[in-house]
């Protein structure tokens, strides 16, 4: 998925439901930095565009049975529209304030902090969120720093989700305290050892 199948749905969106500015959650949140990044596969794989109508979140379910899984734009696009609520992820306080906008065709899509996002996917837990926060943090667009910061404002859904979470970003701090002590041993220049 990339920015123009997203606004391809969009503009579908748009003749669907009069509304201009949709908010984009989940894994193809990080397609709000495609224009600045260059975005690792592993965090674009995703077919499904979790999202709303912003001004009016509930008026994205009247376009689910045209853009949704399984419809005729699914079948034809390989990407469907999933109407979520903007209550649905557990997010960090000022999670609104930090949407990256970009507009384009009259449409303006909203996207999540690639730093929310990654909370929010420490809070369902699930192996390929996990995947999606390890490519971000290698890449530089997920920092622990700010996850662990901002993890103490984020609204769970319980104390379950909580402590999974707490976990999670625990084991990927050290995680990733190994990976950059690896790196900082690998010697630079030549890999093959030839002169």
């Amino acid at each position: 998925m990339n920015l123009d199948a997203l606004f391809a749905l969009f503009k579908e969106a748009r003749v669907l439901s009069g509304h201009t500015d949709f908010v984009v959650i989940g894994s193809l949140s990080i397609l709000g930095l495609e224009q600045s990044f260059e975005i690792p596969d592993a965090m674009t794989m995703s077919n499904d565009v979790d999202c709303y109508t912003k001004a009016d979140p509930g008026r994205i379910f009247d376009v689910v049975d045209a853009l949704g899984e399984n419809s005729p734009y699914h079948k034809k696009s390989g990407f469907f529209l999933d109407a979520v609520s903007p209550e649905l992820p557990s997010l960090p306080d000022g999670w609104r304030e930090r949407l990256i906008k970009v507009e384009r065709d009259g449409l303006r899509a909203w996207f999540l902090d690639p730093n929310d996002a990654a909370l929010s996917k420490y809070a369902r837990g699930e192996p390929r969120d996990r995947r999606w926060i390890q490519a971000g943090v290698l890449a530089g667009v997920v920092s622990m720093p700010i996850v662990k910061a901002r993890i103490g404002s984020t609204n769970f859904y319980d104390s379950e989700e909580e402590q999974r979470a707490h976990t999670l970003v625990e084991e990927d701090r050290a995680w990733f305290e190994i990976v950059k002590q690896s790196r900082m041993k690998m010697p630079s220049g030549n890999s093959s050892g030839q002169t």
